[in-house]
């Protein structure tokens, strides 16, 4: 098994198609062929069901493409860390939800290019659901997130609390509104918005991405809950306005260390300081 086949299995996944994944890969669907072959023969099973319309897993592939994604996964780990640019003292692998970056990941990595210009940073965004996987099969030493993880490996402490408010291009505007943009802040936000707005407040467009629904009430119009480091900047500059007498939520931002990896930083807790001041 080589990894020139773990990754032809991968593509032919991902593409659907012998054809497609050689386009992918730039070699002959010959390759492909021989490739695929010798893999299923190395591990004793029939990986996929191969058809001139295309190309699907069995019962045997389905299982083992998790673990061609991890081998895959950590080869480029692996590959990063050793190759690193001379003049670098080690890579910090971090996780980050998508809706973390602005103004929350930024300080946190401009924090660690200013003070701790030998170390290389690699930066995994990502849902939950991912970051979890991440941590768990070591892609990543760190994670900002909005759950803690439940494992012995990792330590979780909460940062700082994400507040969110609701905001609209218009000084007057009300939330309750035909022009509401539902921003799906996750479970704890679902539940406590039903609970301030019990069958008063209905949608006809729901985002579950900040920055999305940034950009659609900046272009468009529209009341939403946004967080509030994210639209500060808005705010000061008149372009967008706090609803009055809306209520104001919060989630709890964490991050989800490998300790053995972060008791050899010792810029780390520096780091965090920054990005706790969001």
């Amino acid at each position: 098994m080589n990894l020139d086949e773990l990754r032809t299995f991968l593509a032919v996944v991902e593409t659907g198609s012998m054809v497609a994944a050689s386009k992918r890969l730039h070699v002959t669907p010959s390759t492909v062929t021989a490739r695929l072959d010798g893999l299923e023969e190395e591990l004793g099973q029939k990986l996929l069901h191969r058809n001139k319309s295309g190309a699907e897993l069995t019962s045997p592939g389905f299982k083992f493409r998790r673990y061609a994604e991890v081998m895959v996964q950590l080869w480029r780990q692996a590959r990063s860390e050793i190759s690193l640019p001379k003049g670098f003292a080690g890579v910090c692998n971090v996780g980050l939800e998508f809706d973390l970056w602005e103004n929350a990941g930024q300080r946190f990595l401009d924090h660690v290019r200013n003070t701790a210009p030998d170390i290389a940073v690699a930066l995994w965004p990502g849902e939950q659901r991912q970051i979890d996987r991440w941590l768990a099969i070591g892609l990543v030493d760190i994670a900002f997130c909005y759950a803690p993880q439940p494992a012995e490996n990792f330590s979780s402490r909460a940062l700082f609390d994400d507040a969110l408010i609701c905001v609209s291009p218009r000084a007057d505007a009300r939330p309750v509104e035909s022009d509401y943009v539902y921003v799906d802040h996750g479970e704890e936000f679902r539940r406590r918005h039903a609970e301030a707005f019990p069958g008063e407040l209905t949608s006809a467009l729901t985002i579950a991405s900040s920055a999305w629904a940034l950009d659609h009430i900046l272009r468009h119009g529209g009341t939403g809950y946004l967080p509030r480091r994210l639209v500060a900047g808005h705010l000061a500059a008149a372009t967008l306005f706090a609803v009055e007498n809306a209520p104001a939520f919060s989630r709890r931002v964490y991050v989800v260390e490998n300790a053995s990896a972060v008791a050899a930083w010792p810029w780390y807790a520096d780091a965090l300081w920054a990005l706790s001041m969001s």
